[in-house]
Formats: C-alpha cells, structure tokens, sequence
C-alpha cells in the first residue's frame, strides 16, 4: 500500500488517471486499482486523508490533527466504546450531548471507491441525522474496508449483520466546509471530516 504515499501529489493528468475521453471511444477504460480510484474522489470531495501504516502512526497522526484544530481541551461525541478503548491514552473528553461537543469520532461501515463516500449506519450514529452531528468529523478506517459501489457496502452490511440489519444507513460524501459549498452539494450536510486509514490487509 505504499501508492498512497505516491498519489498525494498526482494530478489528472498524470499516471493511470487519464481521462477515458482523451483516450480515443475504442480504447478500453482504465480500470484504477480501488484504493487509488477511493483516495482520488475523496480528496476530490474535500476530505483530509491520513494514511497509516500502523497504530503508531494512528496514534499519532490524531495527536496532530487535535492539536492542529486546538480540540485537545475540546469535548468529543463519541459513541463507539471501542475507540475509546483504542485511544484511552489520549484522555479524551468523551460527550453523549451532541451540542456540547466540537468533533465526532467515529468508525464507519465501508469506504466506497466509486464515489470516495463513506458508508455508515446506526452502529456508528444510532438515529441521528447527518445534519446533527458536529460539523467536525474524524473517521477512523481500515484498508479491508475498501469496496467499489455503494451496493457491495450495502451487500456487505447485510452479510454482517444477519441477525439485525442497521438502520439509518447513508453515505456522507461532502467534506468541504459551508463556505465552500456550491449548488451542487446543496441540502447535504457537508463536513470537515479527516480520514485515519490503517493498513490492515
């Protein structure tokens, strides 16, 4: 998985992501591996990508974004007790209240490559609405939770959860901030979001 540390700097015109219409209607589609297709539309969404090769990295590619944003001393809405088992050295000042809270840290179902959505359901934000939550978002993912198409995520949540599907399943796919918002991501709820990926595969 070191062609995430290649890709930050590429452009469209660079490498494999040339334009199907600039290579002639009979040439074949370029078919980019799904990690590359992901990290390219989520950057394109506005997400921030943080690439980790291990928990180390994790650990203190978080540390960072914390004190980037001055959240240290700032309330988190956390419902996952698995990540606060996972960052209980941080200290975090954990909040049910989503009012009191400056970010949320979550995990999500899937990463969707088509789109360079994330996929999550009402394991990770029970009932609440997209618009609720805190306009600051950081996700934490692993690489095996890569997938093409929003389907195979929706394919995959069924298959985990045989016993009892989630509700209040969407993607959240807009993470540039209000002011950069246009009419085309008009009534969705965009979010400063920052993408911790482990390598786990």
């Amino acid at each position: 998985m070191s062609l995430f540390r290649k890709i930050f700097g590429l452009k469209d015109s660079e490498g494999d992501n040339i334009k199907n219409e600039e290579r002639g209607k009979y040439m074949p589609e370029i078919k980019l591996p799904i990690d590359e297709k992901f990290t390219i539309n989520f950057k394109a969404n506005g997400g921030k990508f943080l690439y980790c090769e291990n928990m180390q990295e994790i650990q203190n590619n978080l540390r960072g974004i914390l004190k980037e944003n001055k959240w240290e001393d700032e309330q988190v809405y956390l419902i996952d007790d698995r990540l606060k088992d996972l960052f209980k050295s941080f200290d975090l000042k954990t909040t049910k209240k989503i009012s009191e809270s400056t970010y949320f840290l979550s995990t999500c179902e899937y990463l969707i490559a088509d789109d360079g959505s994330l996929l999550i359901s009402s394991n990770q934000i029970a009932e609440k609405k997209l618009k609720d939550l805190p306009s600051n978002f950081i996700i934490y993912a692993t690489t095996s939770q890569f997938v093409e198409s929003i389907g195979e995520g929706l394919r995959g949540i069924k298959n985990k959860n045989k016993d009892k599907i989630p509700t209040n399943i969407t993607t959240i796919k807009h993470f540039k901030t209000v002011e950069d918002k246009d009419f085309l991501t008009y009534g969705s709820s965009s979010k400063n979001l920052y993408l911790l990926l482990l390598e786990d595969l």
